[in-house]
């Protein structure tokens, strides 16, 4: 069996047990306080940085590789499109969301309001907050736009990149910070997304201290 060491909130993990339960690949999740410097965890990852998968033999680590090494040796069900085009498009938007969005939003927002609590860290800064608060609506928009043309986010298939951005407002939306009324087409796709059988995981974390809100595992919002 794979294992997944991650933590339940982090996208980056998130996004990697969204490509697992797609693939219907079974894995056992190991939950790992990075922020303790553990020198076994080390040795699996120097970056001291999850998610870090262990499957086939190998211990692997980031999880853009990770993912598209899984999407090499599971073409099945496909999660990137044939044509270098399409698949670039993909690959844009992992970058997009993995890097700008969790820059100006992400971790604005969720590390701000729970990761520095569970690292015990500090207090969350508010001007960072609200510096989250104001950015989310410019993405939030921006998905609006592509999905006015597009069934998906890079095209007419599901993709990484789906996932990649889900993960993102999943942990964001476990703790209300998605305004889903701003955007009608972005809640339908989030709603169509968070529906399938890959999600289910996902929808059942509980993390001490920060339950989730009513709708967070709503189907249905």
């Amino acid at each position: 069996m794979a294992r997944l060491y991650h933590v339940p909130l982090s996208p980056f993990c998130r996004k990697v047990r969204l490509v697992l339960a797609e693939k219907k690949i079974e894995a056992e999740l190991v939950e790992e306080r990075y922020w303790e410097n553990d020198a076994d965890f080390l040795r699996r990852n120097p970056a001291g940085k999850v998610p870090v998968l262990r499957l086939d033999n190998q211990i692997m680590a980031e999880s853009a590789a990770i993912c598209e090494y899984i999407e090499e040796t599971r073409p099945e069900p496909p999660l990137m499109p044939r044509k270098p085009s399409a698949r670039y498009e993909v690959r844009r938007l992992i970058g997009w969301f993995d890097d700008k969005f969790h820059d100006e939003v992400t971790s604005q927002l969720l590390y701000e309001r729970v990761n520095k609590k569970i690292t015990k860290r500090g207090y969350p800064d508010s001007s960072a907050v609200k510096s989250g608060a104001r950015a989310i609506k410019y993405h939030l928009d921006y998905m609006a736009w592509l999905l006015d043309h597009r069934r998906w986010l890079a095209g007419d298939m599901l993709t990484l990149a789906d996932f990649t951005a889900a993960a993102h407002l999943s942990s964001l939306d476990y703790i209300s910070d998605v305004d889903w009324n701003r955007q009608p087409v972005v809640k339908d796709w989030y709603a169509k997304i968070k529906s399938r059988p890959a999600f289910r995981g996902i929808l059942a974390d509980q993390v001490t201290g920060f339950p989730p809100p009513a709708h967070y595992a709503d189907l249905d919002f």
